[in-house]
């Protein structure tokens, strides 16, 4: 291993959801990793079980903070950024807060990568770029315009990471996450997400709320497919993926009424009771996008993504996790 090979990965958001799973394939691989973290929606829990070893290195810090981002890039190799504040209601609800962490926290750690002089800056993007484009499947340079501030700070940072590819030569490379969903997702609070929200739900014998009529559509990903796309655009060899961003997803697309039914099936399993239980409808969300299905042919030829995970697939993994720490 060459010396610069032993330098640490900084993964921002390291704690999150997405970015602990991150973590562990990374070690697993044998990088050395730096978390960096404020635990603002983030659970200290899910990185508990790295927290000691030598390969591993917690920075608590914000990266609203341009010198904490400065401070937390110091020798690093790459950098995954993942930190943000997520969900499309709470941009609406708060613009401000979706802002400073996601846009201008975006810029401060792009910029700290480029005055440390990283060799690769991954970021998270997202689908909610495609805004009100009605086109099926979603192809990369055919965004439509956003429906909610968490849009305009995602299309924010992949034209202020193409910028600093052009103006600087950093290394940056773009994944818009299609509905990520596996263990360690947060089933609790108000911006919780779709499946851990609606596990919560079956769990506890309630009907799970469904925005509108429930035939809106996803293209529900898995977590290991996730971290898959954040590997193989880290070691991406190919200099054509530089300063592109990319569809990260499964390829397929589930109505919200048709994932209840799996999500019902599955738990009915160990709890028949939850074979009962109904849906609640109500009002449709402003910002909402239809339908979403990605075309990920860009990233399978450029970054060598193959998803391995089914919707099927990964609820296999998935259910079980939520049925042990939250049933």
């Amino acid at each position: 291993m060459s010396d610069r090979a032993s330098l640490p990965v900084l993964v921002t958001g390291g704690s999150g959801f997405i970015g602990s799973h991150v973590c562990d394939a990374l070690l697993q691989l044998g990088m050395a990793v730096r978390c960096m973290d404020n635990f603002a929606t983030s659970k200290r829990s899910n990185i508990a079980h790295l927290e000691g070893r030598p390969d591993f290195a917690l920075v608590e810090g914000d990266i609203r903070d341009a010198e904490a981002c400065r401070n937390a890039m110091v020798g690093a190799r790459a950098v995954v950024h993942l930190a943000a504040l997520g969900s499309v209601p709470r941009s609406i609800a708060d613009p401000l807060s979706s802002h400073a962490t996601n846009l201008t926290g975006f810029l401060n750690v792009l910029d700290a990568a480029r005055l440390e002089g990283v060799d690769r800056f991954v970021y998270a993007s997202s689908s909610s770029v495609y805004g009100n484009s009605k086109e099926l499947p979603k192809r990369e340079p055919n965004t439509g315009d956003p429906l909610s501030p968490y849009a305009v700070t995602k299309a924010g940072n992949e034209l202020y990471a193409q910028l600093y590819t052009r103006l600087h030569g950093l290394n940056t490379i773009g994944l818009r996450f299609f509905n990520v969903f596996g263990e360690r997702q947060d089933p609790e609070g108000p911006y919780a997400a779709a499946i851990p929200k609606f596990i919560r739900a079956f769990l506890k014998h309630e009907a799970p709320q469904v925005h509108g009529d429930g035939q809106q559509s996803r293209d529900f990903t898995y977590v290991g497919n996730a971290v898959m796309a954040v590997l193989a655009a880290l070691e991406s060899a190919d200099a054509r993926a530089v300063g592109q961003v990319f569809n990260v997803a499964y390829g397929d697309r589930t109505t919200l009424l048709e994932l209840i039914d799996a999500l019902r099936n599955a738990l009915a399993k160990t709890d028949p009771a939850i074979g009962r239980v109904g849906v609640q409808h109500v009002a449709e969300r402003a910002g909402d996008i239809r339908d979403s299905l990605a075309d990920i042919s860009k990233a399978r030829e450029l970054l060598g993504y193959a998803p391995q995970f089914d919707l099927k697939a990964g609820l296999e993994r998935a259910v079980p996790w939520y049925v042990q720490h939250w049933g």
